[in-house]
């Protein structure tokens, strides 16, 4: 696989959004360890994949779309909630190292079908 052109942004997109949240992580002062529990969670949606392709790439991309965490920024600034934040934080971090790794937006055809790449 060669890194060029679009993907290559892709990629390094993502490394600025990881490293963006976690730094504002970091400036929160919330717990590193909140962080290291929930860094992984979205992935549970891929339990999806048990109900078939269909099920798994929609429940997969409902967690991993830039889409989710900010509506819940959204909704902290909103609701005056600050303790959402390292939540929102966690979850951006998420999707910016799934982008680094190439794991993008699944395409129904197959798990392994994204929008980055064929993984």
């Amino acid at each position: 696989m060669r890194l060029s052109g679009p993907r290559l942004l892709l990629h390094a997109e993502g490394l600025v959004v990881l490293i963006a949240a976690t730094v504002a992580y970091g400036k929160l002062g919330a717990s590193w360890g909140l962080f290291a529990l929930l860094f992984l969670a979205p992935d549970v949606a891929a339990l999806g994949y048990l109900r078939g392709h269909a099920v798994g790439a929609w429940s997969y991309n409902a967690l991993h779309t830039y889409l989710g965490p900010a509506l819940l920024a959204a909704a902290a600034a909103a609701l005056d909630a600050p303790g959402l934040y390292p939540f929102v934080l966690i979850w951006f971090a998420h999707i910016g190292f799934d982008r680094l790794l190439g794991y993008g937006l699944k395409y129904p055809s197959a798990f392994k079908d994204t929008h980055l790449q064929r993984v």
